[in-house]
């Protein structure tokens, strides 16, 4: 409850004196106010653009981060069981993954055209090496003693995976996920910016072009609820998959 009440008086203090300063000590063309930009969303609400836009937008980092999510876990644990396949191609991937995504955007362009499926390839490729590197990390420091042991048992690969690698690895993996969570929609947004006619990232440089800047903020409102609506989403999957690691915190916090 403090936390709460903490948290609701540094956010009232911020919109407090982003309004009082806005036309007193800073042009309101640059920060816009509070007020206006609470207006121009409301007004986004009500006639549907935000939904619009934001479904599409959702929709682009959605997809994108399933598709990049499943690829990156799939080739971490390929590569991660395969050690020297992984010694042959992992300096190509890290030379790919240090590239600058963006400067990948014109590329995408011109292999998807300017439509969605170019923003949902351009968000899982941002998605895949933030969560196959994760992945791949993980899988490597599950204890290899133990490996070899369950193998002079017996113990085939398919069981290794299952019983082993996958349980030891999976905070690893959704380490991955939660990292790139936000990254799924900050490709979809970029993507949008480059070349788009819908979408939050539309309607933002849209506004920007329009100097616009209440109408700038407001989408970046929008865009925040979305990443956070995303998080949660995750979040929820990792409570599910790991049930015992919320049990294990609340025996924490009991001791």
């Amino acid at each position: 409850m403090r936390l709460l009440l903490a948290r609701s008086i540094i956010l009232i203090a911020f919109f407090g004196l982003w309004e009082f300063a806005s036309g007193r000590w800073v042009a309101p063309i640059f920060i816009s106010r509070p007020t206006l930009v609470f207006q121009t969303f409301g007004e986004w609400v009500m006639d549907g653009t935000l939904f619009f836009h934001a479904a599409i937008t959702a929709t682009e980092a959605f997809v994108g981060f399933f598709v990049g999510s499943v690829a990156g876990v799939v080739a971490g644990l390929v590569l991660g069981r395969c050690v020297r396949v992984a010694e042959v191609v992992e300096p190509f991937i890290r030379g790919f993954y240090s590239l600058p995504k963006l400067a990948l955007a014109p590329l995408f362009i011109l292999w998807f055209g300017i439509g969605m499926n170019m923003k949902v390839a351009f968000t899982a490729t941002i998605v895949f090496f933030l969560v196959f590197l994760n992945t791949y990390t993980g899988v490597r420091n599950v204890s290899r003693e133990l490996i070899t042991i369950l193998k002079l048992m017996g113990a085939t690969e398919q069981y290794l995976l299952r019983r082993v690698v996958i349980p030891s690895a999976i905070t690893w993996m959704f380490a991955g996920l939660r990292i790139s969570a936000p990254y799924a929609l900050v490709g979809a947004v970029v993507a949008e910016l480059v070349a788009a006619n819908r979408g939050l990232g539309y309607l933002l440089a849209s506004s920007a072009g329009q100097f616009d800047t209440a109408g700038v903020f407001a989408a970046l409102v929008g865009i925040v609820l979305l990443a956070a609506l995303l998080n949660f989403a995750v979040g929820l999957i990792e409570a599910k998959s790991m049930p015992w690691r919320k049990s294990g915190e609340m025996s924490g916090l009991a001791i």
